[in-house]
């Protein structure tokens, strides 16, 4: 069963787990630009990272495993804070979303819900609006409940178009706030954000329509097959096949095949 991964932090992988992605039906990951593990307090530094990502990893993800990548390039809130830096990073983002490997905006979000992270929140869900393109939003570690309220007041408020926003990291004490948007879910398996099994009783409990797992696999912690994984277990767990190939597939085919530059084949 053929497999996309919206949110694979791929920059932080071995080539290894990339050829193990793939021999284990992964053929598309998407990468989000992050936060990577240290704050940077250049603008240069961003731009070097999205050369990167979209540069290299693309090519790296071909030539060993046979995968198509794709990026999405945004400013990530922990780094907001830093106002100045910010603002020029901005102004300079519409050039990156203008490259081909580029399907969106993200990831964008709240880290500790100041006036410079929810400033960039907006100016980056205008700029994806006005261009028509995806956008993927990072919920706060801490104070999670009360940050994604805050998020989804944001998005209500600026008018956006909210069928291509997938809300990100969500787990049972944000899932009802994040359905009352029309806005996409995703749950990213991952240690501190939801777990394989409690993911998937989420999806019995409240269905698998707009409903998107990923694996956000980076430096810490954390597994380049979690969606596979999670495919074998709702499989195991007696889930039709149809319906995890929504999950798996169709559903992050659907969100980001609204990106012109988004051209996987089904």
């Amino acid at each position: 069963m053929r497999i996309i991964d919206p949110h694979m932090h791929m920059v932080s992988r071995s080539t290894d787990d990339y050829e193990r992605a793939r021999r284990a039906g992964i053929e598309c990951c998407i990468e989000p630009a992050f936060w990577s593990g240290q704050d940077k307090h250049n603008a240069g530094a961003f731009f070097d990272y999205f050369e990167q990502i979209i540069g290299h990893e693309t090519r790296r993800a071909e030539r060993v495993a046979g995968m198509d990548h794709y990026v999405t390039i945004g400013l990530e809130p922990k780094e907001a804070n830093y106002r100045e830096m910010a603002e020029t990073v901005l102004e300079r983002l519409p050039e990156y979303l203008d490259r081909d490997p580029v399907v969106g905006v993200g990831e964008i979000g709240l880290d500790q819900d100041t006036e410079d992270e929810e400033w960039a929140f907006r100016k980056q869900l205008r700029i994806a609006d006005e261009r028509e393109l995806p956008v993927i939003v990072h919920t706060p570690h801490e104070n999670k409940p009360e940050g994604t309220r805050r998020i989804v007041d944001m998005i209500e408020d600026e008018g956006v178009t909210q069928e291509r926003i997938i809300i990100d990291h969500n787990t049972e004490r944000t899932i009802d706030t994040a359905l009352e948007t029309d806005c996409w879910l995703g749950f990213t398996l991952y240690p501190g954000k939801i777990a394989v099994d409690d993911a998937i009783d989420l999806l019995e409990a409240y269905g698998t329509e707009k409903m998107i797992l990923n694996s956000a696999a980076d430096w810490d912690p954390s597994d380049p097959l979690a969606v596979p994984r999670a495919r074998d277990e709702m499989l195991d767990r007696g889930w039709d096949r149809e319906t995890v190939r929504q999950v798996v597939f169709e559903n992050p085919y659907e969100f980001f095949d609204q990106s012109p530059n988004f051209e996987y084949s089904r």
